[in-house]
């Protein structure tokens, strides 16, 4: 598969979520208690039916709809809207996330601002901004380092405060930009570590190759393979051990 596909569902993704921007949107909580939204709905639909146009015998693995032909050699993995509270809010840090699997490995993926216009690719090899080669920053030290996350509470929730706040105030900014754009972040070199306690596999999947194609690392909290979690560790080469070392140390 090549960019220009990607490009093109980019293009759907935003197409069918711009009407919605900025309205008053009836809001569901699923079981999970997360909150979802037609327009959630309206962009996997979207995509699917152009995917499954152009690839009838791919699979497809959505946020909304659920798995169709997940175990084809090619699994296509959406995220209609990654942030839908900050959608709701009308906060433009939400994305749309597609990845693509060959045999269950993630080898493609985008993050996707469709208001904001932005496209990030990436294949593992190589990530491109807007058609733009990026590569995370090469930070050298945690004092110069910019630290994100979607929810601390999140964080305290699933491992205590104690290996956080070592982190957090170790670091020499931290903020809560968040949700898949966090990621977008430290690929194009604007953030150096991006952390989520807890992450689906559509949350996680498409941004594998995105972040190891900017030259980035992408974990489970431990240091384990990240799809399988728990939790979603990304950082530069240059910070990502050390920042594993201070998550394992403390857990209370």
């Amino acid at each position: 598969m090549n960019q220009a596909f990607f490009r093109r569902l980019a293009d759907i993704a935003a197409e069918t979520l711009r009407p919605y921007w900025g309205q008053q949107l009836a809001v569901e909580l699923k079981e999970d208690a997360s909150p979802v939204t037609e327009a959630d709905r309206a962009v996997e639909r979207a995509l699917r039916a152009q995917i499954t146009q152009a690839y009838p015998a791919h699979g497809l693995w959505g946020e909304e709809y659920g798995p169709e032909r997940p175990d084809a050699e090619w699994v296509w993995v959406l995220d209609p809207i990654d942030g839908t509270k900050s959608f709701i809010a009308g906060v433009p840090l939400f994305t749309t996330l597609i990845g693509l699997l060959h045999e269950g490995r993630p080898v493609q993926g985008a993050i996707i601002q469709p208001v904001l216009g932005q496209f990030l690719y990436g294949d593992g090899t190589g990530a491109w901004f807007n058609n733009k080669p990026v590569r995370v920053r090469q930070c050298m030290r945690l004092e110069e380092a910019v630290l994100l996350t979607t929810d601390e509470n999140h964080i305290e929730q699933h491992y205590g405060s104690a290996a956080f706040t070592q982190l957090r105030r170790r670091v020499r900014l931290f903020r809560t930009w968040g949700d898949a754009y966090g990621y977008l972040l430290v690929a194009t070199g604007r953030a150096d570590i991006m952390l989520d306690a807890e992450m689906h596999p559509w949350d996680v999947l498409p941004l594998i190759p995105v972040v190891t194609g900017a030259g980035g690392m992408i974990t489970s909290w431990y240091g384990g393979d990240a799809p399988q979690g728990p939790g979603c560790v990304a950082a530069a080469p240059t910070l990502h051990a050390e920042v594993l070392g201070i998550l394992r140390a403390a857990t209370t």
